[in-house]
């Protein structure tokens, strides 16, 4: 994992503070690879202290604990999969076109970082409490599937359906500012449960020895939540593969 570095911000930056990110990246790097091995929940400040041969104490002045480095962690973990979900919408030319792509780009970062993944979507730590700019980070790619579903007319649900459509219009606060319909809503996150669902699934091992491309259990569901309450008659997005 490399980081992007701004050149400019670099120059404005002292050199104390150059070699502080520099540490800190550090120390992130030695904590991703202890949650890929060990999981979120045996981090431990202390061990990384001693991989990079420097003491607890000295450790603790660019952490001051084990949960402000998780919360880097998650933090770092939000923006990378925001970003992915923002550039695969962006290239996309049509609401459904964008839905299919921003799932793609979902599994693809899922796939190759699935330690980042289950630390966001995964088993809670236990005791830690994610800050409101995780929250917030979550909501923008929440917010690329509201803006698109709210382009997609729908048909009609069902007595459920209308029920719990009724109940989000009251309960949107992880929908963040978004203005989408109460319907949009209801799409939105039957989407989002959908695509999580199975690549969870897949990511704890749940559909090895099954005998099924698991991408293609994908794809189905992908394009099932995007068109079951699609306005009939208008053309399907191809498959998230």
């Amino acid at each position: 994992m490399f980081a992007i570095v701004n050149v400019e911000e670099c120059e404005l930056r002292s050199p104390r503070e150059r070699y502080r990110e520099q540490v800190r990246d550090e120390v992130k790097a030695h904590a991703w690879r202890q949650v890929a091995t060990t999981g979120a929940t045996a981090l431990s400040l202390n061990a990384i202290a001693k991989q990079m041969g420097v003491s607890g104490p000295a450790l603790y002045r660019y952490f001051a604990s084990r949960d402000e480095l998780i919360t880097a962690l998650i933090l770092d973990a939000y923006r990378d999969l925001s970003t992915a979900g923002q550039a695969a919408a962006a290239a996309a030319k049509t609401p459904a076109a964008q839905l299919a792509a921003i799932a793609l780009a979902i599994r693809e970062w899922a796939l190759a970082e699935p330690h980042r993944y289950l630390l966001i979507y995964g088993t809670p730590v236990p005791g830690y409490v994610a800050p409101t700019e995780a929250t917030t980070l979550a909501a923008s790619l929440m917010a690329l599937l509201l803006d698109a579903f709210a382009d997609i007319p729908s048909t009609p649900g069902s007595k459920s359906a209308t029920a719990l459509e009724k109940h989000l219009a009251t309960h949107r606060d992880w929908a963040g500012n978004e203005h989408a319909g109460d319907s949009a809503l209801h799409r939105a996150l039957a989407f989002w449960t959908r695509v999580h669902g199975v690549l969870s699934l897949e990511l704890a091992g749940h559909f090895v020895g099954m005998a099924f491309d698991p991408a293609l259990l994908y794809a189905a569901e992908v394009d099932a939540a995007i068109t079951e309450n699609a306005e009939q008659g208008r053309g399907r997005p191809a498959p998230a593969r």
